[in-house]
């Protein structure tokens, strides 16, 4: 066993949970953690399941990626042919860096029953966008300059439509200007739910109610939270629909500006963005069927892709249209990221253009 000094001269990267977006990371973290510097992945699979076993038995023997699970659970783990290599306090307190994927209020949880108690082994913890109140909202590429080395401890990548609607405030408007802004309006249309998934599907269009009488629903509202990390105070709203489809989240956007625009000058600012991609495919089956045959463990990594048919400017001061979410990778994205940030702060801007390849310009 390792001394506790060799251990944290290690740089261990611990994912906590293995759905939509734990498992696709864990192996993006095991392909590529030689560029990123990482010396080992563990992840936490917190029941034994034999429905999973296929995928965790690929994790570790194709990925290299190492078990850990609850003391008391060992046993249920051994008995289907998976072995568990530390418990779970064990595997967090000689983690560098920990990136929770639990559901919705685990994430809070664990950080009361243990990331806070071992805060002086661990350079960092991060959970999900469903996570609100764990720590600073964060998204690649729009609040880096926001980090604080030594004073963020404790980070939430904001969900995958937040980042969506994030990327295009950020790259259409903010580039003129922190004032450039006049309104921002979205109508959030969701897929039901994942395709891996066999629970939450809905029979028919459900519309969303309107929780904040100032942001409408939750994206706007951490959207706005997301900038506010910059200073910058955005007149946004948001609404939310789902359909009965698994395939891709779509949002709907209305951004009225204060400096007069056009659609050369629109399509030129998505075209420089790395993360942002465009297509002319204009059905979601398409563009999800693309990132299945395309993308990492069949993930489309850039934040958001735009499909160019459905741009429109209005009287030169509105910018409308559609654009895909691609759920998982967005976050998958920000998670390596800030995970990086962590370990190597003055160069994980370097480090992480490893994954420069698994983006697409063209969907």
């Amino acid at each position: 066993m390792n001394t506790k000094g060799e251990i944290m001269s290690r740089k261990i990267v611990h994912v906590v949970g293995t759905g939509t977006i734990g498992e696709p990371l864990i192996g993006l973290l095991c392909d590529f953690k030689d560029d990123l510097g990482i010396d080992e992945v563990t992840f936490h699979k917190n029941t034994p399941l034999t429905t999973d076993r296929s995928k965790v038995l690929n994790l570790i023997k194709k990925r290299g990626a190492r078990l850990t699970t609850h003391e008391d659970k060992f046993d249920g783990f051994n008995d289907i042919g998976l072995n568990p290599d530390f418990n779970t306090e064990e595997a967090i307190s000689r983690a560098s860096v920990v990136i929770d994927c639990t559901p919705k209020g685990f994430g809070q949880m664990n950080k009361n029953q243990y990331y806070e108690k071992y805060e002086k082994n661990t350079l960092g913890f991060v959970a999900q966008g469903s996570e609100s109140g764990f720590g600073k909202r964060y998204a690649r590429g729009i609040n880096d300059n926001a980090l604080k080395i030594g004073e963020d401890k404790y980070i939430q990548i904001v969900s995958c439509n937040t980042h969506n609607l994030s990327t295009i405030i950020n790259t259409l408007v903010l580039d003129e200007g922190d004032d450039n802004l006049v309104e921002g309006k979205f109508t959030l249309i969701r897929r039901s739910n994942d395709l891996s998934q066999t629970s939450s599907f809905v029979p028919s269009p459900q519309v969303g109610s309107h929780s904040s009488e100032r942001f409408g629903t939750h994206h706007a509202e951490d959207a706005y939270k997301l900038f506010k990390t910059m200073g910058l105070d955005l007149n946004l709203y948001s609404s939310a629909m789902k359909v009965n489809s698994q395939y891709m989240h779509i949002s709907h956007f209305s951004l009225k500006v204060k400096n007069k625009t056009s659609m050369t000058k629109i399509i030129d600012k998505l075209e420089k963005n790395d993360r942002i991609a465009l297509t002319n495919k204009i059905n979601a089956n398409e563009v999800f069927s693309f990132g299945r045959d395309h993308g990492h463990f069949g993930r489309i990594l850039n934040q958001v892709v735009i499909p160019v048919p459905s741009l429109a400017m209005i009287n030169d001061y509105e910018i409308t249209g559609f654009s895909f979410t691609p759920q998982d990778g967005n976050s998958i994205l920000s998670s390596i990221s800030i995970a990086e940030w962590f370990l190597y702060p003055n160069s994980y801007e370097d480090k992480i253009q490893c994954l420069k390849p698994l983006f697409f310009d063209e969907v």
